[in-house]
């Protein structure tokens, strides 16, 4: 489905990318693991169309996208929702996600309706039962909780039909309990929808629970991947990464 051969990008003579080669099947889960300026943002800004590599290839489903517009990365299939949610907080969730679905769809004249189109309000109820908002539609996006600010951020690339879709670190700034529940929607959506799904995460005992496929990155380049048995034994990985413990980052 998605594959990145030999990607480098450099900031100043620095090496943030060198050369990294990795695939991603369909309907995949993926965890990016690695330390503070391992490259880990730079690699996502790469294969979601925000920078352009300086060599490789970014290939969806047989067509490279590198040099293509931020636009056409999500029109081929590539959503993203970041680390600090991108949201309207004058806007209730269901005119955010009103909005996004219009727009997306080509209905612009549609967009302040009092009456969207059936398969708009369908999609909207769709989305937002599948990430537990299907009861805060009303609500301020600014009046959400920090969690159902990150559901709603996800919803928002959810509404683009992605085929691929990249969280970067979607339990940034939660509580344990939070950071839970919001890595069990997120699982719950990828074993629902099917799609293939990359995330970037530190909490090591979220990683190694749920994520079939680990990739790490360390200075840029690809230190190791794996299932994660072979991750948490991997002695390069515990040197650079995860320390002696049990597998929770240093």
């Amino acid at each position: 489905m998605l594959e990145v051969k030999g990607l480098r990008k450099s900031f100043g003579g620095v090496a943030a990318i060198a050369d990294v080669t990795l695939d991603f099947p369909d309907g995949s889960l993926t965890a990016i693991i690695g330390p503070n300026g391992a490259g880990k943002s730079t690699f996502f800004n790469l294969i979601s169309g925000g920078i352009v590599p300086d060599a490789g290839t970014v290939t969806l489903a047989g067509r490279n996208l590198v040099g293509a517009s931020r636009a056409d990365f999500i029109k081929a299939g590539i959503g993203r929702a970041f680390q600090i949610a991108k949201i309207f907080p004058s806007l209730t969730v269901e005119e955010t996600l009103l909005g996004a679905i219009s727009a997306h769809q080509g209905h612009s004249a549609h967009l302040w309706s009092r009456f969207p189109l059936p398969e708009t309000r369908d999609k909207i109820g769709h989305v937002a039962q599948m990430l537990g908002l299907a009861d805060k539609l009303h609500l301020l996006s600014a009046n959400l909780s920090h969690g159902d600010q990150k559901l709603l951020d996800i919803a928002l690339a959810l509404v683009l039909e992605p085929r691929v879709l990249l969280l970067d670190e979607p339990t940034a700034g939660m509580g344990p309990e939070e950071r839970w529940r919001m890595i069990d929607r997120v699982y719950q959506l990828w074993e629902t929808e099917k799609i293939t799904l990359v995330f970037i995460e530190h909490d090591m005992d979220i990683v190694f629970k749920i994520a079939p496929s680990i990739r790490v990155l360390c200075y840029g380049r690809l230190l190791a991947e794996g299932t994660p048995d072979q991750i948490r034994n991997n002695q390069a990985v515990i040197d650079a990464y995860l320390g002696t413990g049990h597998g929770e980052a240093a």
